[in-house]
């Protein structure tokens, strides 16, 4: 509320007596500041004005405080400013719909059109809310400073206090959903460790516990208001220990684990390089454990090659979202340091504030200046379309053709044009001969509910094949083969006879073949059971009681050649 008194500052700048009972941001008592002084006196005089958090001010005499107008961004900052922080909200929207149409596609389509997962739904998620954190404002267009000095604060205006949360929540959610995916992606690459139900119960809890534990400490020792453009963001008292550093952690060790999970790649793809050898293709035993020691370089790098083949657009996703955070908290935190700085040692603005006052607040004229303890608007620009692009690229990568497929068949089902589909391709008495491949007349019902079978051309006997009757008489008695080896057996002794093998008569000078040994006593031959030849092929003929030259001898190349 302001107070009916004369303003005793130069132009621009305003008396803040006129406004003592200001509600906008967080009222805090500092140290005011003597602009004749080179350094902030160490303790405060007797009238020294409670400063509210958010105002620049200064003291120029006792008792007086000149503060600069409200919104502080568009005195340091051309015109072009607003516009483009009016870009990066229509961006940001842009991404919002973008996410929005994710979230729809992975809830009522089916996962064959989707190929939806857990990591890449609830990433998504905090990109929407993040993005949010810039369409409220946008949708609201709210007043940014609750007086001509003093900008909103989220006590004063639930809009700036709605936007500020849910870019705080979106911007933490964001980091540890990246953080996991990267981790999940790491477990399973380099540590062959399946990911499964208990991964994703501590992923859900740590994905959005440790978000809403951050954004309490942070609303709480914090708090959010108007800092620069439409959105607002937090204030700098105590951020740095509440938001800055653990987000900062969190991401930084997201980019380590990526960063560490391409240094495996690498080392697995050279060393599949060097190993050249042909047994390296799979002519070993095959390995029954799941340790990355026991698998060759070249195994190694074709699994590593078909988890990069199928996890490549979430690796992306994580690199842009932690390197948008990171570059985000730095920007802001120098900001930050920067405004910190100056209300602390008034000489570093005061070439700035003499152009000011000389120029009677034509602030164009005094850019130059303002600029030289300001962070660029190209900067600014980018971080804040970096962003709102969050939700594009997620359409980009996690965005598949099928999805406007499963779209475009679920708007038929529910205008009842599925089954006219259907019956205008498909009839009854349909012949194999009408497809070129007859997988696609089997598959023909895969995009609809209704299965359509053909009629079966093959006529069965009217025989009931399933009675036992039917078996008995069709079924013959199995009998094992004399060459069958699935039972143990006893050795037999065999004689070598010439005449019933297909080794040659032996010249008049080879030596003569060997006696047999005579039969165990404990397996005595019977003498009414003839000896029964052994076949021609067998392969015991010549390796049993024949020496190393007579298996040799026995062997037949012009058979094992008709073979």
């Amino acid at each position: 509320m302001a107070v009916n008194m004369a303003n005793l500052c130069p132009p621009p700048f305003y008396d803040a007596r006129l406004y003592p009972n200001s509600k906008g941001c967080k009222t805090i008592l500092s140290l005011a500041l003597d602009s004749h002084s080179a350094s902030p006196s160490t303790t405060p005089p007797a009238n020294t004005l409670p400063v509210v958090d958010g105002r620049l001010c200064q003291k120029i005499a006792d008792g007086v405080f000149c503060c600069l107008p409200c919104p502080l961004a568009e005195w340091v900052y051309p015109d072009s400013f607003r516009t483009i922080s009016t870009v990066a909200n229509w961006t940001a929207a842009l991404s919002a719909l973008c996410c929005l149409y994710l979230l729809l596609s992975w809830a009522l389509l089916p996962v064959d059109k989707t190929h939806r997962h857990y990591l890449s739904i609830c990433l998504t998620g905090a990109v929407f809310l993040m993005n949010m954190g810039f369409v409220v404002p946008l949708a609201a267009r709210p007043a940014q400073c609750y007086d001509r000095i003093t900008p909103h604060g989220m006590r004063t205006s639930s809009v700036c206090g709605a936007s500020g949360a849910l870019l705080i929540l979106g911007g933490w959610s964001g980091v540890m959903w990246a953080f996991l995916r990267s981790l999940s992606l790491h477990l399973q690459i380099c540590w062959q460790v399946s990911v499964g139900r208990p991964f994703m119960y501590f992923a859900q809890a740590a994905g959005w516990g440790v978000p809403l534990i951050g954004i309490v400490l942070a609303l709480v020792f914090s708090g959010v208001s108007f800092r620069f453009g439409t959105i607002c963001h937090i204030n700098h008292e105590n951020s740095l220990a509440d938001l800055w550093v653990p987000l900062l952690i969190f991401a930084g060790i997201t980019v380590i684990t990526t960063f560490a999970t391409f240094g495996y790649c690498v080392k697995v793809y050279l060393a599949s390089l060097a190993d050249s050898s042909a047994s390296t293709e799979g002519s070993g035993l095959p390995s029954y454990t799941n340790s990355i020691r026991t698998m060759t370089p070249r195994q190694a790098y074709r699994r590593v090659k078909r988890v990069i083949a199928l996890q490549w657009r979430g690796i992306a996703i994580v690199l842009i979202i932690a390197a948008d955070v990171i570059f985000f908290s730095v920007i802001f935190v120098f900001q930050d340091n920067i405004v910190d700085s100056v209300t602390k040692d008034p000489k570093i603005a005061e070439s700035w504030v003499l152009c000011l006052i000389g120029s009677s607040g034509d602030k164009n004229k005094c850019l130059k200046e303002a600029s030289k303890f300001v962070v660029s608007q190209a900067t600014i620009a980018s971080v804040l379309l970096l962003l709102g692009l969050n939700g594009i690229w997620l359409m980009f990568l996690l965005g598949r053709r099928s999805m406007l497929v499963g779209w475009v068949d679920l708007f038929k089902s529910l205008l009842g044009r599925g089954d006219a589909k259907k019956k205008e391709f498909v009839s009854v008495d349909a012949r194999l001969d009408t497809k070129a491949d007859s997988r696609s007349y089997e598959m023909l019902s895969r995009e609809n509910s209704t299965v359509v079978t053909p009629a079966s051309a093959v006529h069965y006997s009217p025989t009931d094949r399933k009675t036992a009757a039917y078996h008995e008489q069709t079924a013959t008695r199995y009998h094992t083969p004399s060459r069958s080896f699935s039972a143990p057996r006893s050795p037999i002794q065999r004689s070598w006879d010439v005449q019933q093998t297909f080794a040659s008569p032996r010249g008049p000078h080879s030596p003569p073949p060997p006696t047999p040994p005579p039969p165990p006593p404990s397996q005595p031959r019977s003498p009414q059971s003839p000896r029964s030849p052994r076949s021609p092929r067998s392969p015991q003929l010549g390796f049993e009681t024949g020496t190393r030259t007579d298996k040799y001898e026995s062997m037949n190349p012009l058979a094992m050649n008709r073979i």
